[in-house]
C-alpha cells in the first residue's frame, strides 16, 4: 500500500486549496474500515492533527473548524481536505495518514501548503 498525495501548493490568504490523498494498493475492505486523518507540521511547531474521518464520524482541530473538510471516497480509495479561508497560520507540510482496522499505519510523503498574506 501506498499513499500519495497531491494538491499542495501557494495560495494567497483567504483562498483555497483541495489536498488529495490516494491509497494505491489498497482493497476495499480494508479501506472501508479504515480510519484517515490529515496531520500537519509546521517548521518551528508541534506537529496537528488537522482532521479525522471514520466510517461514523468526522472530526476536527479547533483550528480549521469550520473552514477545511474531510471527505473519502472508497470506490477511488481516496482522502480529501478541502481547504476554505486559509490563513498564513496554515502554512505546513501536510501528511495523510490511515491507521487499518488490524492496526496498519500508512503515511504519505506530505505535500506542502504555503499561504501568502
Amino acid at each position: 500500500v501506498r499513499l500519495v498525495e497531491s494538491g499542495g501548493g501557494l495560495v494567497q490568504a483567504g483562498g483555497s486549496l483541495r489536498l488529495s490523498c490516494k491509497a494505491s494498493g489498497m482493497i476495499l475492505s480494508e479501506f472501508s474500515g479504515a480510519a484517515m486523518e490529515w496531520h500537519r507540521q509546521a517548521p518551528g511547531k508541534q506537529g496537528e492533527v488537522v482532521a479525522g474521518i471514520t466510517s461514523a464520524d468526522t472530526n476536527y482541530a479547533e483550528s480549521v473548524k469550520g473552514r477545511f473538510t474531510i471527505t473519502r471516497d472508497k470506490n477511488r480509495r481516496t482522502v480529501d481536505l478541502q481547504m476554505n479561508s486559509l490563513m498564513v497560520e496554515d502554512t505546513a507540510v501536510y501528511y495523510c495518514h490511515i491507521v487499518t482496522t488490524t492496526t496498519r499505519h500508512y503515511w504519505g510523503q506530505g505535500t506542502q501548503v504555503t499561504v501568502s498574506s
